[in-house]
């Protein structure tokens, strides 16, 4: 089992395939098996990266509040991609994956060759329903743990979706998310998602960033619809993809279209063909 001590932890960490990297964080209910529909397709042409979080086992999961931060996820990745050997890369994340992302891109811009958010900066507006919702789920998670409640949150209005276009592998990712941490999830709950900066207060950092980005939103994906709108509207190298009648996982709701456009993204970067204003 490959795990890295960077930044103070242990990552687990899976490479697959040859080529120039493509890095890829999960959500905050996934783990680096939410990616296997794009690992299958893109380590035939890439070297693909994908890890678990810390606070997702097999990774450490920390036990002190201090020990999460989006700066930190953000650390956490910069030092992996360091001890694998790795001075570039296309960097990806779905949701806290993808604000994972989107900081690395802003920190690290000489690593980052393009940038894939998908489903990201939940929390930029609506705030006064967003964060009550999410500390009610701290506060079950506290109460019952994952195993009483995954059910339940994966029938959210943004992940019935899966569950009606793919009901064995939404079935899988309810099993696959009752086995996570309840100590991990709380801390990410509270100290990374609730207190990162929206991407609103990013504007400036945005409009400096001259890096090739793609961004990917479901049209009933309602808290990333805004900070997409953000992100085009203010990323010199931007361009949004809406993918209709889809929530919040769309790499494992629709992984043919998905595949296919982000491999469109990425022949366009390396053949020049990206524009960035």
């Amino acid at each position: 089992m490959p795990r890295a001590m960077v930044n103070g932890i242990n990552l687990y960490y899976e490479v697959t395939g040859d080529g120039f990297p493509l890095v890829l964080s999960h959500e905050f209910a996934g783990t680096c098996k939410s990616w296997e529909p794009q690992v299958r397709f893109f380590s035939r042409r890439y070297r693909v990266i994908t890890y678990n979080q810390r606070g997702f086992p097999p990774s450490d999961v920390p036990q002190k509040a201090s020990d999460y931060s989006q700066d930190i996820l953000v650390e956490d990745l910069y030092q992996l991609l360091s001890y694998l050997g790795i001075k570039q890369a296309y960097v990806g994340g779905c949701s806290m994956g993808g604000n994972v992302a989107l900081n690395f891109g802003i920190a690290h811009p000489e690593m980052t060759r393009a940038m894939i958010m998908v489903a990201s900066g939940a929390g930029t507006t609506g705030r006064d329903t967003f964060v009550p919702s999410l500390e009610e789920t701290a506060r079950q998670l506290e109460a019952g743990g994952w195993k009483a409640m995954a059910k339940q949150y994966a029938q959210g209005p943004n992940r019935i979706q899966y569950k009606r276009k793919d009901p064995r592998g939404w079935q899988d990712f309810v099993d696959e998310l009752a086995a996570h941490s309840n100590e991990g999830s709380v801390h990410l709950i509270r100290e990374v998602i609730i207190k990162r900066p929206p991407v609103s207060e990013l504007e400036a950092k945005l409009k400096q960033l001259k890096t090739p980005a793609l961004i990917m939103i479901g049209d009933e994906d309602e808290w990333c619809i805004d900070p997409a709108l953000i992100m085009k509207k203010h990323m010199p190298g931007a361009g949004l993809l809406v993918f209709p009648q889809s929530g919040h996982v769309i790499n494992l709701e629709e992984p043919d279209i998905f595949n296919r456009a982000l491999l469109d993204f990425l022949t366009a970067v390396e053949s020049g063909k990206w524009v960035v204003r």
